[in-house]
């Protein structure tokens, strides 16, 4: 696993570059999102303790390069109040696929004496189209996960499909590796319809294969709105 996020570091980086020397050419936009979530549930497993977020962020794109940062309460039963993520990365294009190359870092305000919550993680992914949806894959790597687990992946196959104009599907199928034990698989399938152009419903189900973990890995049903300008 150590070569592979080696590669993958490198990778980021080298796109990375690339994508500040493209952002010369054309001049930053910005866009911003605001929502509410019944639940926070980040891959497959509640942030929330299944109550509802209060969730933000600011975007920054430039060319092929992006950038922003994104908050949203948590509830980790300590004195930790919210998850702060900042983030950078480029989305160049190969024929068909749209990649995407990125650093994300995930911060937590208040966070415990030696919670050492805080990591890094590097993202790859891609997506084609098929027919009128487009399916990708995803990978991210960490050198120090949430929680001093140690080195982590993230493995991912994703999908959409627009039924109509306004409604569309997606799902996704993940694993989380970690060091040592904790290793799952986790699902999720949901339906997004527009309201209109600034703002959309998200109805979705989430579950793991670690039931044994706690009712916090179980299924649970997730409704969303977000606005977009």
């Amino acid at each position: 696993m150590k070569t592979l996020k080696l590669a993958l570091c490198a990778a980021t980086a080298s796109f990375l570059m690339a994508g500040a020397a493209a952002a010369q050419d054309s001049g930053p936009t910005f866009s911003f999102n605001l929502g509410l979530t019944s639940d926070y549930v980040f891959r497959g497993v509640t942030q929330t303790d299944q109550e509802p977020a209060l969730q933000g962020g600011v975007d920054m794109s430039a060319g092929v390069f992006y950038a922003g940062i994104w908050g949203s309460n948590v509830d980790f039963f300590d004195e930790t109040d919210a998850e702060v993520d900042v983030y950078f990365g480029v989305k160049p294009t190969f024929g068909p696929i749209s990649a995407d190359f990125a650093a994300i870092y995930y911060g937590y305000v208040n966070e415990p004496n030696g919670a050492d919550y805080a990591y890094w993680e590097f993202k790859a992914a891609g997506s084609v189209p098929v027919g009128p949806g487009s399916i990708g894959t995803a990978l991210y790597v960490s050198p120090d996960f949430f929680g001093s687990v140690g080195e982590a992946a993230y493995y991912e196959v994703n999908g959409a499909f627009p039924v109509m104009d306004k409604l569309s599907l997606t799902g996704a199928l993940g694993r989380q590796d970690l060091e040592g034990n904790g290793d799952y698989t986790t699902w999720n399938l949901g339906a997004a319809y527009a309201l209109t152009d600034n703002l959309s419903i998200d109805l979705r189900y989430h579950d793991t294969s670690k039931h044994e973990f706690g009712e916090y890995y179980e299924e649970s049903f997730v409704a969303s709105i977000k606005a977009t300008f």
